[in-house]
């Protein structure tokens, strides 16, 4: 199985959880200049920005580990433009979804909720 196809697979994973926990997603794959959002979900209240990352059950780490400094910041800088389109108003927060995969079926998942806030990237953000 090839990065592309695990990564789908659990991309489509996430939006079977975020929608029976009760939120609509309404992006997927989500591009800017400054990157990709994974998954856009919201409810009535929150705006949630979920990157996604799958891994083989024997990879050495946690998945959330790629999802270090600079790519937060992709991730914040896309979420704003994504906000500035929109006009939304919901409390956006950002997630990450762990996910790990053995003989291509998913077997553990860990779903990190505010696992970084765009605040922390303060002052550093380009004007659109």
């Amino acid at each position: 199985m090839n990065k592309k196809t695990i990564g789908d697979k659990g991309e489509s994973f996430a939006v079977k959880l975020y929608e029976k926990s009760g939120y609509t997603v309404v992006k997927r794959n989500y591009h800017s200049r400054y990157g990709e959002i994974d998954l856009i979900a919201e409810n009535e209240t929150e705006l949630c920005f979920v990157e996604v990352k799958t891994r083989n059950l024997s990879s050495l780490g946690n998945p959330s580990e790629a999802v270090d400094y600079r790519k937060q910041k992709k991730l914040a800088l896309t979420a704003m433009k994504y906000l500035g389109e929109t006009q939304s108003f919901k409390q956006p927060r950002f997630d990450v979804l762990e996910i790990w995969q053995q003989g291509g079926e998913i077997v553990r998942y860990n779903l990190i909720e505010n696992a970084f806030y765009a605040e922390d990237f303060a002052g550093q953000y380009e004007m659109f």
